[in-house]
């Protein structure tokens, strides 16, 4: 509980943005506020080094963060609990246990979510038959079993998805499971659809290459060894890896924040929500809004976490904020193709290749530094 006169800020999430936060607050403590972490899990698994790790080229603990040095570095409590109901107009959080967490200042982190209730409304049986990606947290976990299966038997592998971690987890699959049929199905649209075409048709000729076969269908159910498409064939599948897009976490819809038309937070440029200016932001959770342009900038960059951090340092404390920059690059720019070859597109520009791979790890491996503490 907050000291008597200390304003008390709360961090929803273990995100990357908020693991910066946490060294940030650990070296520059703001001054009369008692800082709450609220986030389930002992580990946060980053998206830098997860494609390595599922192709096998680095162990887990090269694409984790244990949360407890961190939070005892810079003297924050943690409250191990998940969140059911935000009242942004109370500044209250109910937690999973059934209590209720005050705070002044709230800052958000989260993880945005694949949504089992919503998605077997349009894919029955997703919830019983299919393994999720998100949270990636139980994802790692189950994917060893995965592969202990494929070494006993060749299997039949559905991705479903066709966005960038659809992509890079069915050439993941092709990577382990050699004897293996893996197949992509990319939706309506063809794999990789939210990147420039030269790169669309660079990842197209990769996947085939790879002989990874390549659907432009969606699954509309789930049976025990099938997945039934759009067009009403059913396609044999003994592992189907949901790789959907990420939808905002269920207690947005009620919290009372401004959201964006798809329910995710709307921030301004100083991360600040639109309509509460004590509730903080970042990463796949939010929106940044600006006129009539809207932008969801990934945590991924170092950036976010850092000016994050002095936002709100400089609001418990009465100061300006500032704005975040823009990312112009990130990390998810790079995709890996399971083996040591990756893609890489950067505003308009795209390259492949193994040094693409190797340029990939270096910033995976340099990001991952930052919270790797001595």
């Amino acid at each position: 509980m907050p000291l008597h006169g200390a304003q008390h800020l709360v961090l929803l999430g273990a995100g990357p943005a908020h693991l910066q936060v946490l060294a940030q607050l650990a070296a520059h403590p703001p001054a009369a506020t008692v800082v709450t972490l609220v986030a389930p899990q002992t580990h946060t698994v980053l998206a830098q080094g997860l494609a390595s790790y599922l192709g096998g080229h680095t162990n887990l603990e090269a694409c984790r963060v244990a949360i407890e040095p961190l939070v005892q570095r810079g003297g924050i409590h943690w409250v191990q609990q998940g969140v059911s109901a935000l009242d942004a107009q109370g500044r209250s959080l109910t937690l999973d246990n059934g209590s209720t967490l005050h705070y002044d200042w709230l800052s958000i982190n989260t993880p945005a979510i694949q949504n089992r209730e919503a998605l077997e409304q349009t894919i029955p049986g997703v919830r019983e038959h299919a393994l999720f990606l998100r949270p990636l947290e139980a994802f790692v976990t189950l994917w060893p079993r995965v592969l202990d299966m494929g070494a006993s038997r060749p299997l039949r592998v559905a991705v479903i998805g066709g966005g960038a971690s659809g992509v890079e987890l069915a050439l993941a699959a092709r990577q382990r499971l050699p004897r293996s049929a893996v197949t992509l199905l990319s939706g309506s649209r063809p794999p990789g659809a939210g990147y420039p075409l030269r790169v669309q048709q660079q990842l197209l000729g990769i996947l085939k290459r790879r002989g990874i076969t390549v659907l432009q269908d969606r699954a509309v159910g789930l049976k025990a060894g099938s997945v039934q498409l759009g067009c009403g064939a059913d396609l044999a599948c003994d592992v189907p890896l949901l790789a959907t897009g990420p939808q905002p976490p269920a207690w947005a819809a009620l919290s009372g924040l401004a959201l964006d038309a798809k329910g995710f937070i709307a921030v301004d440029a100083c991360l600040r929500s639109t309509s509460h200016p004590h509730v903080l932001a970042a990463g796949e959770v939010s929106t940044r809004t600006e006129g009539d342009s809207a932008l969801r900038q990934s945590d991924a960059d170092p950036r976010v976490g850092l000016a994050l951090a002095h936002n709100l340092v400089a609001g418990v404390s009465g100061a300006a904020l500032k704005p975040c920059p823009n990312a112009a690059s990130t990390p998810r720019d790079i995709l890996s193709c399971g083996n040591r070859y990756a893609v890489a597109s950067w505003n308009g520009w795209s390259a492949q290749g193994w040094w693409v791979w190797l340029w990939k790890d270096w910033t995976d491996r340099r990001f991952m530094a930052r919270y790797q503490l001595p």
